[in-house]
């Protein structure tokens, strides 16, 4: 009997919408070898067949040039299966294996490795918090060393399903293995110019490999947005795919076109108890005890990894007044000589080429810097479904309706996806890529994000003169790397962190957004608008996140 989840045909109750098994095939390449429920109703768990609107799953979930890596772990959005749903949010987990090392090898097992992922399809952008189930349950798979033992794979969707729901997206639990303090790290001035491409709408793509690092990156630089990971989500994907996949044919390294697969046979799955699946995940804690992160999706050298205090609000909740050992003034009192240190390299790095250079203009000394507080967030967060985007808002109108109307967000792109980049139904995209074709194509894309080397190039100079950081924006992001790189290990290390933390640094960037925000209202103040750039903030109130958030305030202010 049926306990949990659904039925064994039944419409899904959970966030979790299936389990998938992509595997490589010697010649048919990347396809799906098992599905729980079936991605086409009434079809056999191991028919290839898969949606119109998925065709590019089996190349998100086995990623090129995976069998560069023994393992890797894939972050990706699928357009929803009707013209009017929400993004579904796709983990995989992949491995490879020594095909001697199989107990059962199959006569189509040519190879001397098998490459496998395991892909969990979810409602929910419970990115963090489902792979690190999905690690752990790969590795068993894997360790049977039998791939037709599918059992476990079914035992897991139920309990994800049963252990899953709304408030999934409530606390910190959204953001595991999303450290806005290893981004700073690594980024350090420059994570502010990333946040304003975003906000901007422009075309901007991230670039490294493996993807686990590719799509720690730029979904940790979302998370900076307040709300966008919870609920500025669901329209993200909004893309139909070509009709043929021939068509992408000169595009295709081993890959063959995705209709053509072949069916792996498996055994007929009988409604089981997730015994198994729970032993596994829970380990000798009971409950989710033993899921956690052991590795951040974006590591930055041996960095201590600050979590900041645990909150149960999906809202950041900076302290009511600042500790005694904060320092409150730190954005006013900054010494502007600290701008020009020349080992401070990051400031003479926002581009390593005089064509992507961030011109470092001369800014008057007098120009008062961004100095706003974070203020307690007090009483329990109310969000209703924005007048015009549909989003789920808070009573600031975050988050911002970025990802909507033709602006993609596609965390890892397959190569079979490349026209999108062009595709004239798309405005804008923050796209993630391992595939060197996507990074020498620079005329599809406004910005080109070097993750590795920490470089951000841009092409077009006018851009470049739009994120050129203002006096205040300096120091805005120098309060923020002198609080992160800070030698605070011991704080971060028993919890009791904050300043500096993840959640501090969320924090920050609350405060940015809301203070710009307010900034666009007052457009008669020039010292206001200079701290974020007047060219900046006449260009952003034309496009259409800040439209929407406007048009909402008015139609707001009139009841």
């Amino acid at each position: 009997m049926e306990k949990a989840g659904r039925g064994c045909e039944g419409a899904p109750r959970g966030p979790v919408l299936h389990i998938v098994v992509v595997g490589f095939h010697h010649k048919k390449g990347c396809q799906v070898e098992f599905s729980y429920p079936p991605l086409i109703p009434g079809d056999g768990h191991d028919s290839p067949t898969i949606p119109e609107e998925w065709k590019y799953l089996p190349f998100l979930a086995l990623p090129d040039g995976a069998h560069n890596y023994q393992e890797d772990t894939v972050f990706f959005h699928l357009p929803p299966r009707n013209g009017n749903g929400a993004t579904v949010y796709g983990i995989s987990c992949y491995r490879q294996i020594e095909a001697k090392a199989l107990k059962v090898r199959h006569a189509d097992v040519t190879r001397e490795t098998v490459q496998k992922s395991v892909c969990v399809l979810s409602k929910l952008p419970l990115y963090g918090l489902l792979q690190a189930k999905l690690q752990l349950i790969t590795h068993a798979y894997f360790e049977e060393k039998d791939f037709s033992q599918i059992s476990i794979l079914k035992e897991l969707y139920e309990h994800m399903n049963s252990s899953l729901g709304g408030t999934s997206l409530e606390g910190s639990q959204v953001y595991l293995g999303l450290s806005p303090r290893d981004l700073v790290l690594h980024f350090r001035h420059k994570v502010l110019i990333l946040f304003k491409l975003i906000l901007l709408e422009k075309k901007v793509l991230f670039y490294i490999s493996p993807v686990n690092k590719l799509v720690g990156a730029l979904m940790t630089v979302l998370s900076l947005f307040p709300g966008m990971i919870e609920h500025g989500l669901r329209d993200c994907s909004q893309y139909k795919p070509r009709k043929s996949v021939s068509e992408d044919a000169g595009l295709q390294e081993n890959n063959p076109p995705a209709d053509d697969f072949v069916s792996v046979s498996a055994p007929n799955i009988a409604c089981t108890t997730s015994e198994t699946v729970k032993k596994i995940l829970t380990g000798n804690h009971g409950g989710d005890a033993a899921i956690t992160a052991e590795e951040p999706l974006f590591p930055v050298g041996n960095s201590s990894k600050g979590q900041g205090l645990s909150e149960t609000s999906p809202y950041l909740k900076p302290p009511s007044r600042p500790s005694p050992e904060s320092s409150e003034s730190d954005w006013e009192t900054l010494d502007p000589s600290i701008l020009e240190d020349p080992t401070s390299k990051e400031r003479d790095q926002l581009g390593s080429e005089q064509t992507n250079s961030f011109p470092r203009e001369s800014v008057p000394s007098d120009s008062a810097p961004i100095t706003v507080q974070p203020q307690a967030n007090m009483g329990q967060v109310v969000l209703l479904p924005g007048l015009i985007s549909g989003l789920e808002e808070d009573q600031y109108g975050m988050p911002l309706a970025i990802f909507t109307k033709g602006y993609l967000c596609l965390p890892y792109m397959a190569l079979q996806q490349h026209h999108l980049l062009s595709d004239v139904t798309v405005r804008g995209f923050v796209a993630g890529a391992t595939n060197i074709l996507f990074r020498q194509q620079k005329h599809l894309s406004d910005a080109i994000v070097e993750v590795e080397e920490a470089l951000i190039q841009v092409q077009d100079p006018e851009l470049r003169k739009l994120l050129s950081p203002t006096t205040a924006d300096l120091r805005f992001a120098d309060y923020l790397v002198k609080h992160v790189t800070e030698n605070r290990e011991d704080i971060f290390l028993d919890g009791t962190g904050w300043e500096g933390g993840d959640e501090w640094i969320r924090a920050q960037f609350a405060v940015y957004i809301h203070a710009l925000l307010a900034a666009t209202l007052q457009l008669d103040n020039e010292k206001v608008l200079a701290d974020y750039g007047t060219a900046f903030v006449m260009a952003w109130k034309n496009t259409h996140n800040y439209r929407v958030w406007n048009s909402n305030r008015i139609q707001h202010s009139r009841k």
